[in-house]
């Protein structure tokens, strides 16, 4: 994880991700660096715009919380509709009841 830590700092102060790079930055934090490790990572971002991507999560991470509200306000619906469901099936009932009562008397 440092590893990529590292490659986004480097991204961030505008400077390219390369095995120098990112030797400099976690030798800088007490870290050995495996050149193995930085090999793998540096190939992996090998044509992978960072700020593209950044921008792109960040949308991401807003999207839920946006979301959020519209799940809340449709349990509310769904609540409503329930409650009108129990409403009409009263009404069936009194409907019911009423009719009975009409054969009692006429």
């Amino acid at each position: 994880m440092e590893y990529v830590y590292g490659a986004l700092l480097l991204n961030a102060a505008g400077k390219p991700i390369d095995e120098k790079g990112l030797n400099d930055v976690l030798s800088a934090a007490g870290i050995a660096p495996d050149a193995a490790q930085i090999k793998a990572l540096i190939a992996s971002l090998d044509g992978v715009n960072l700020a593209e991507v950044l921008a792109k999560s960040e949308t991401m991470a807003v999207a839920p919380a946006a979301a959020a509200p519209t799940a809340a306000s449709e349990k509310g619906a769904k609540g409503e509709k329930k409650e009108e469901e129990k409403k009409e099936e009263k009404g069936v009932s009194e409907e019911e009841a009423a009719e009975g009562l009409s054969a009692l008397f006429g």
